[in-house]
């Protein structure tokens, strides 16, 4: 026992003379200093508490900082929400589907900030708008073997696409395209949406909102079968 407390006696010498010869060692070691407990009476003490007091500030302001994003998040979530609310409940309201794809078009357009729509419909144009932002494959999805892979998984795919994929969806305007989202509709076809903002559409994006906004497009399609 003896031998033990001599031990220990010698490690906290060792420490307390480190810290002597580096005096600046809690600046690199925070959370040390912040779980430190000595007694305040004693002078020196006053010095430490200022300092795990400074660190529990910088702590608090990082906190407080990171709580600002989540509630600026949440509220971005929240409006992003309400157009696709707003989408879905004017979708409903036309009656026949060239009013939904005119007003689904406008919508991502004016409420969505999107560059460039395209709607690849599997069905034929008869009755359907004659525009550029609507190509229609009456063949269906095996006239399209460069997206089998991408309409057999049926997830989004967001990012730079690739060149071919690009020239088939957006034609003319394929090289201002600098990123984009690629969604299936249900079984009616395909919906890209093209940036000119390389960083608006990335891998890593989360697909929630765009998702539903695919959903609202193939219900709103459903009503319509082709003939």
């Amino acid at each position: 026992m003896a031998d033990l407390t001599l031990k220990q006696s010698l490690e906290a010498m060792d420490i307390a003379e480190y810290l002597r010869q580096h005096p600046r060692f809690l600046e690199h070691f925070p959370d040390v200093a912040a779980e430190l407990v000595m007694p305040r009476e004693q002078g020196p003490a006053a010095s430490l508490a200022a300092y795990q007091l400074e660190t529990l500030r910088a702590r608090n302001r990082e906190l407080n900082e990171r709580l600002a994003e989540l509630v600026e998040i949440a509220g971005e979530n929240e409006q992003l929400m309400v157009r696709v609310h707003t989408l879905t409940i004017g979708l409903l309201r036309d009656e026949n589907l060239g009013d939904v794809l005119r007003s689904f078009v406008a919508a991502l357009n004016e409420d969505f900030h999107t560059d460039r729509v395209r709607v690849l419909l599997f069905r034929g144009g008869d009755g359907l708008p004659q525009a550029d932002w609507l190509a229609c494959v009456a063949e269906g999805a095996k006239a399209l073997p460069t997206f089998a892979d991408f309409l057999a998984r049926g997830e989004p795919a967001c990012g730079r696409l690739a060149q071919d994929k690009l020239d088939r969806l957006f034609g003319a305007d394929a090289g201002k395209v600098q990123s984009a989202a690629l969604l299936k509709i249900g079984d009616h076809g395909m919906l890209a949406i093209g940036s000119d903002d390389p960083n608006r559409f990335h891998p890593g994006i989360g697909t929630l909102f765009l998702k539903l906004i695919a959903q609202a497009l193939d219900a709103a399609i459903d009503r319509y079968p082709a003939a």
